[in-house]
């Protein structure tokens, strides 16, 4: 007697949907944890300012020239959050944003007007972003002297071509876009486009195939190779894409600042690095939150406003910047303890 054969399971019907996996639950569990710290972090800021210096922290020109300082360091964090999740890093950052705005403000740039400076700053980054890239991801060097070199390089660089001298930028229409009359419904343009980059950039990490292999990479990178990815390739297009967030930096850093000097981006590789790691991005890779690092740069623009609004000095503010940088490393190590 033959027994009955039972139709074929559909072994997809069967299987939970994604985010009712147990991992993927305690992923966002602690992600949301994550977020909302900081943003209790930033609301206790806030607060003090508020406390402090009530009329001057809470006049709405201060917290537009907040926003308009982080867009700058938000930018470049953006593409460091990239290349950090990567397993990677890249110390010269601060130093292709004074190369870009250099080359970016020279006399023979500005006279083809908006369009040239807002070229030449982009490839200018991308062009440095392509050197670290080829130099780890083909020469085989570590990321840590690779964009060492690039740093002392393109610091060498944008000092030999300013000559020790700040340059001027006598662009009518680039100017404007700093002035109050360029807000759009009070808010700066530069912090639009700050805003931008940052939603290009959560949805090219969350929502795309660039996003899940630059994870992968970070995660493991040879198993990430025996799956198929192009890892070097990879590893090259993450510091382009590093780069291209530099140049975008530099042309907002000239709109702010009106200028172009060698000293420009100094020490925006800490800031981006201490804002990515409070924010929830893993130094040793596999995990990264674009989300989390835009508000690590917020905390951070906002102790500087706090501080230089009270007159306090300045190696207390790094203090503090290093005491938070602290905190969120252990808060990490504690969390990865507990998955």
């Amino acid at each position: 007697m033959t027994q009955p054969v039972s139709p074929p399971r559909d072994s997809t019907h069967k299987l939970p949907p994604v985010d009712r996996l147990p991992a993927f639950r305690g992923l966002l569990g602690h992600a949301d944890v994550r977020t909302l710290s900081l943003l209790g972090v930033l609301a206790a800021l806030v607060l003090i300012g508020g406390i402090t210096r009530p009329d001057e922290f809470l006049d709405t020109r201060n917290l537009q020239l907040v926003l308009t300082q982080a867009s700058v360091i938000g930018v470049v964090t953006v593409g460091m959050t990239f290349v950090i999740t990567s397993g990677g890093i890249d110390l010269s950052v601060g130093a292709i944003v004074a190369l870009s705005s250099v080359w970016a403000t020279t006399v023979a740039t500005q006279e083809f007007g908006f369009a040239g400076i807002l070229f030449t700053a982009v490839l200018v980054g991308v062009g440095c972003g392509l050197v670290n890239g080829l130099l780890i991801a083909y020469g085989g060097m570590v990321p840590f002297i690779a964009t060492l070199a690039m740093l002392a390089s393109a610091r060498g660089l944008a000092l030999q071509i300013t000559d020790g001298k700040t340059q001027i930028v006598g662009v009518t229409s680039l100017l404007d876009l700093g002035e109050r009359d360029a807000y759009v419904l009070g808010v700066p343009p530069l912090v639009m486009v700050f805003a931008v980059v940052t939603v290009c950039g959560w949805l090219i990490l969350n929502r795309t195939t660039f996003g899940r292999r630059t994870v992968a990479v970070g995660g493991n990178a040879e198993a990430a190779r025996l799956a198929g990815i192009d890892v070097r390739r990879q590893r090259l297009y993450l510091y382009l894409l590093s780069g291209l967030c530099c140049g975008i930096a530099a042309f907002l850093l000239i709109v702010l600042s009106g200028s172009g000097q060698n000293t420009n981006g100094n020490l925006y590789e800490l800031d981006a690095i201490a804002a990515a790691i409070i924010g929830g991005t893993l130094l040793t890779g596999g995990r990264g939150t674009i989300t989390g690092s835009v508000l690590g740069v917020l905390i951070f623009t906002t102790i500087t406003n706090i501080f230089a609004l009270n007159n306090l000095q300045s190696d207390v503010q790094q203090i503090a910047k290093g005491a938070i940088i602290v905190a969120a490393v252990l808060v990490q190590r504690r969390t990865a303890s507990t998955t």
